[in-house]
């Protein structure tokens, strides 16, 4: 397959290349540390994390950064030849999940993107989230095992983040759209050495595109569909359709199944299924997985289609719900509503009605003075079903680590 790596080129455990820099919020670097005794890793400082994961990795000992309540990160079958490591889900419907993969299976996309984006010694990759975030996690272990000058800026404000990134002259950012939108709100200064900017755990919307265009005119925009349980996915490209996650990134391999298994015809709505090296060995601590495996493949329960070869997400399996007698996602709303004059955050969340199911409200951050127009737009576009009965404002934003809205939080407090 065009792009993967041969398996025997591909690393088992993670290590602190000769060349590699960690450099803090702050301003200050990390140097490399011997392993200590904890295998569960305190998040902050950031830099002091991410050297103590590699020194233990570089031992094949398993790790995890954040969670000390949780039991400590369980070894591999066999530890010595194969290290393994656990990170965290979203938990944007409840309580974050462990996940137990083996350091390789991250490597075999190290390996990847160092041919498809170029990073390794010189290249400076930016990493705006928390070491409890499996992507920022990633972007920072993939930067130090293959060279780069990794800048670690999580606690910044985002108007120093911006400041970091320009005067660091960084070349590639790992972020998610709702830390981009944060940075693309802190306005001030263009950013023109950014030229890839990698972005996964939401689609990104039209406004925050425009942003990024005006923000960084020379970067790259690559959107990525994965999971914790699968890393990547898909990815795009500047062909790739409009609405679309990409195409299946290098190595993998995606179907669409209705629920009696049957592979589906493009267009055919039905469950994701992804079969690669970047898979899970499965979650920690005896909990038991939703995400489902068959012989090799995977789903975390995504709904979706294939088109001319690129993958169209509906929503999440756990989202949908029935609004008379009709399944809707409210993935589709929001990606909607999050387009409009006046909407800066959106969570479309149900409430229980008794002839219908379910009606449904859109939580908004922005600017209540839109909110006849928000509706009147919903109801053309929507139709009735579909349209936001009501319009919730609230003038703050949970979120979680992932920089995801924090559903279960904003559903309780509205009362939903």
């Amino acid at each position: 397959m065009r792009g993967v790596v041969r398996a025997a080129a591909i690393p088992d455990r993670f290590r602190w290349h000769p060349d590699a820099r960690l450099i803090g919020p702050e301003g200050r670097e990390a140097a490399p540390v011997p392993a200590g005794a904890s295998a569960i890793i305190a998040e902050s400082p950031c830099g002091a994390a991410v050297a103590a994961a590699l020194a233990r990795a570089a031992c094949g000992l398993p790790f995890r950064i954040g969670a000390p309540d949780l039991a400590p990160p369980e070894a591999g079958a066999r530890p010595r030849s194969r290290p393994v490591f656990e990170t965290l889900t979203s938990g944007s419907m409840g309580v974050p999940r462990r996940i137990r993969r083996s350091q390789r299976s991250w490597w075999a996309s190290f390996l990847v993107n160092q041919r498809l984006f170029g990073i390794g010694p010189g290249v400076r990759v930016a990493v705006p989230g928390r070491m409890v975030h499996s992507l920022s996690l990633y972007g920072a272990l993939e930067g130090a095992c293959l060279g780069a000058e990794v800048h670690l800026l999580a606690g910044l404000r985002p108007d120093a983040q911006v400041a970091a990134l320009l005067a660091r002259k960084v070349a590639v950012l790992y972020a998610t759209p709702a830390q981009l939108r944060l940075i693309a709100e802190a306005g001030g200064q263009r950013l023109p050495d950014l030229r890839v900017v990698l972005v996964g755990g939401s689609k990104l919307d039209v406004l925050l595109r425009a942003a990024l265009a005006v923000l960084a005119p020379a970067a790259e925009v690559r959107e990525f569909y994965g999971a914790a349980e699968a890393s990547f996915i898909t990815l795009t490209d500047a062909g790739s359709a409009e609405g679309s996650v990409g195409r299946p990134y290098p190595g993998v391999q995606v179907e669409i199944r209705a629920a009696d298994g049957a592979v589906l015809a493009p267009g055919g709505l039905g469950e994701v299924w992804v079969r690669s090296p970047y898979l899970c060995d499965r979650y920690a601590g005896g909990r038991g997985m939703p995400a489902l495996r068959r012989a090799g493949w995977l789903s975390v329960g995504e709904m979706g289609w294939m088109e001319r070869g690129e993958l169209f997400l509906a929503g999440r399996i756990g989202r949908m719900l029935t609004v008379a007698d009709q399944n809707v996602f409210p993935e589709e709303i929001e990606a909607f509503l999050a387009a409009l004059p006046g909407v800066r955050r959106v969570a479309v969340l149900p409430r229980a009605d008794l002839m219908r199911g379910h009606v449904l409200v859109a939580v908004v951050q922005g600017d209540p003075a839109q909110e006849a127009a928000i509706l009147r737009a919903a109801r053309a576009r929507l139709g009735a079903l579909k349209a936001p009965k009501a319009v919730i404002w609230r003038a703050d934003w949970p979120e979680l680590a992932s920089g995801k809205a924090d559903l279960a939080r904003i559903a309780a407090e509205a009362g939903l």
